[in-house]
């Protein structure tokens, strides 16, 4: 039977965002997701600095028994409250969430080498992220760029990387507009969450500020971002859009919204980088009535489940994605053993998540169940002060 060319056309999509995300995880994490266990792998894990905290920190995970060991602080720097490797895996990048850096308004972009045997850090050089607070970043798909969020100024720039791993001065800046119906939290504009498509083309922005998720297209040869035709796709009104995930085929998206507690469910148009809205559903239980905000959202590699993070009710929202619409089903509630819970990774494999509780200096290691996507407490914990980003990779590379 001949494949109709819509069909045909979703069908290298597809296979397009898979290899598009064995390619982001190293040789080495892809062998490991074969059953090459034996390593572990080294998890960094960005912090707020001050107190006990001094930077960016690295441990262990053993991906046979799920404990978390060998803490040790990797680099020495200002509030790198988010990471992101870069795709060859020799080199990190760190936000620096402050508001004056070099002498003027804008927070910071740090970038370091990674040492391939025992994972340690080496600076390279900073440069501005064009705006202040930056709260998040991610490396495009080619290697050439870093894109960076910038939630006090609510701006977005695009930074090039040279072949030393090193940031270049920003090729591409953008500031958002407006504001929403929230007076204490939506005054303007704050852009929460950069992310990439699986063919690199298009870059979203959800601002918490404008209840939007901006829509760029991206030029990685240039490092320019220019707006898309549809520009945004939206919210509801005062939800505060905060992170943003795509499912692994690449068919549907989803953004956790911070002030309201929910999580919106968009079908993707990958050929117009368009979003539409499929639903929206809680990520507390019903009848809680304390105050709660949300974090962070990841779809697990099977596409099978999606998690949220919960500040306030402390807890992983569990819910099972339905294969043929995206849409979202309630499975449960996972307390994380802490206190605000912010960002929050699954390994390679799909075994493991851990999560850090940045209200209590502790990442907590889970595993999770293939068949159901529940979260069963292992055990393990490591103290981590003021622990908010963590990103994996194994360690050789």
């Amino acid at each position: 039977m001949k494949m109709s060319r819509s069909r045909s056309i979703a069908a290298v999509a597809v296979v397009a965002f898979l290899s598009c995300c064995m390619a982001r995880l190293s040789p080495a994490a892809r062998a490991g997701q074969a059953g090459d266990r034996s390593e572990g792998l080294v998890v960094y894990v960005g912090t707020y600095t001050g107190g006990d905290s001094r930077g960016i920190y690295r441990c262990r995970l053993d991906l046979g028994t799920g404990t978390l060991r060998s803490l040790e602080l990797a680099a020495e720097t200002l509030n790198p409250s988010f990471l992101a490797l870069h795709p060859s895996g020799r080199f990190l990048y760190a936000v620096g969430e402050i508001g004056n850096f070099g002498g003027g308004k804008t927070g910071a972009v740090s970038a370091f080498r990674i040492e391939p045997k025992s994972g340690k850090l080496t600076p390279l050089n900073q440069q501005p992220s064009r705006g202040t607070g930056p709260c998040h970043l991610t490396v495009d798909r080619t290697g050439r760029n870093v894109l960076v969020a910038n939630y006090g100024s609510g701006s977005v720039a695009c930074l090039p990387i040279g072949d030393d791993g090193r940031l270049g001065d920003a090729t591409s800046f953008v500031q958002h507009e407006g504001s929403s119906v929230n007076p204490q939290r939506q005054q303007g504009p704050h852009a929460h969450v950069v992310e990439l498509d699986a063919a690199n083309r298009f870059a979203f922005v959800a601002d918490l500020g404008l209840d939007k998720i901006l829509i760029y297209r991206l030029n990685a040869d240039r490092g320019q971002l220019t707006p898309n035709d549809p520009p945004s796709a939206a919210v509801a009104p005062g939800a505060g859009p905060r992170h943003f995930a795509f499912h692994p085929t690449g068919r549907f998206a989803y953004v956790i919204n911070e002030i309201d507690s929910t999580v919106t469910a968009f079908g993707y148009d990958a050929q117009r980088g368009a979003l539409e809205p499929l639903e929206t559903v809680p990520t507390l239980p019903e009848g809680f009535t304390g105050k709660s905000t949300t974090a962070e959202i990841v779809v697990h590699p099977s596409g099978r489940f999606l998690y949220g993070s919960n500040r306030g009710h402390d807890s992983l929202v569990i819910f099972a994605v339905d294969a043929r619409t995206g849409k979202l089903r309630y499975v449960g509630h996972e307390p994380t053993q802490g206190k605000a819970p912010r960002n929050f990774a699954i390994d390679p494999s799909g075994d493991y998540l851990l999560a850090a509780n940045q209200g209590t200096d502790n990442v907590v290691v889970f595993r999770i169940d293939a068949n159901t996507g529940e979260l069963r407490p292992t055990g393990h914990s490591l103290e981590v002060p003021k622990p908010v980003c963590l990103v994996m990779m194994r360690p050789g590379e």
